[in-house]
């Protein structure tokens, strides 16, 4: 595995990550008057900033757990408390989110779950919450087999890649709701792309590049954690690497291990 690659990897996305929360806030506050938590469109500025930070940056580094290569070695245990608790704080986060914007609706008495935004976010957060109840139940709790473990692992990966893709679209859609809704008027209409245009637009086109960013580093298979079996296997080749090219005492003296001495290395 590429060691090098992956802590790049995760240096930029820890940075991009926080470039979209500031971007968002910067957002809100700048152009939007701010927060408050009364009920005004001041309390649905909160939404924007909770979905990209719990679903999209929050969700995106629970599920990131299982490729640190610290997570490879020792038990399980302690790395899907802390990937069950990580997403637990996401949701908790998307509620709140939630919460601002249809209480914002309700005060200003405005239809809820009307545009293809709020269905995209709402089967999101659904498809989110089976998720977590399936891993918790099954994943996280002692009872299940292994037999029913292996059968739901591929299933509970695809969902978790497909909710992340679903959150990214939901979050892209409300900036562009957000933008049609706000700029409709005059020098300030969204075809004439003000300064606040081009800045969300840019925001948004930030949580596409760190979205696609998460979900390469979720499906290359080289930074995936291997299996107990593939695990020792990479310890032997690694120990019959190291004897071969010499290194340690008493060794590079005509001694070396042979790549075909390697256990499942075919002949050569």
């Amino acid at each position: 595995m590429a060691v090098g690659w992956f802590y790049l990897s995760v240096l930029a996305l820890c940075s991009l990550g926080s470039i979209c929360i500031l971007s968002t806030i910067y957002w809100m506050r700048y152009w939007h008057g701010g927060f408050a938590w009364d009920g005004s469109i001041l309390m649905f500025n909160w939404h924007p900033v909770l979905m990209v930070t719990s679903m999209v940056v929050l969700y995106s580094a629970a599920s990131l757990v299982y490729r640190l290569p610290q997570s490879w070695v020792g038990p399980r245990l302690p790395w899907k408390s802390g990937h069950a608790a990580m997403h637990l704080l996401a949701f908790l986060l998307t509620v709140l989110g939630l919460h601002a914007v249809f209480e914002f609706h309700n005060h200003a008495k405005i239809p809820h779950l009307y545009s293809l935004h709020s269905w995209l976010g709402i089967t999101t957060i659904f498809l989110f919450a089976c998720q977590w109840f399936l891993g918790f139940s099954v994943f996280l709790l002692p009872w299940a087999s292994m037999w029913l473990r292996s059968l739901l692992k591929p299933i509970h990966v695809f969902f978790g890649a497909s909710i992340l893709s679903l959150a990214i679209a939901s979050v892209v859609s409300g900036i562009n709701e957000k933008l049609f809704f706000s700029l409709k008027n005059g020098t300030k209409s969204y075809s004439n792309l003000p300064s606040e245009a081009v800045f969300a637009n840019c925001a948004g086109m930030l949580v596409v590049v760190f979205g696609l960013l998460v979900l390469y580093i979720l499906l290359a298979s080289s930074w995936k954690r291997p299996e107990p079996g593939m695990q020792a296997e990479r310890e032997v080749w690694g120990l019959g690497l190291l004897f071969q090219v010499g290194v340690g005492p008493g060794l590079g003296r005509g001694h070396p291990v042979k790549a075909w001495a390697l256990p499942g290395r075919p002949a050569q």
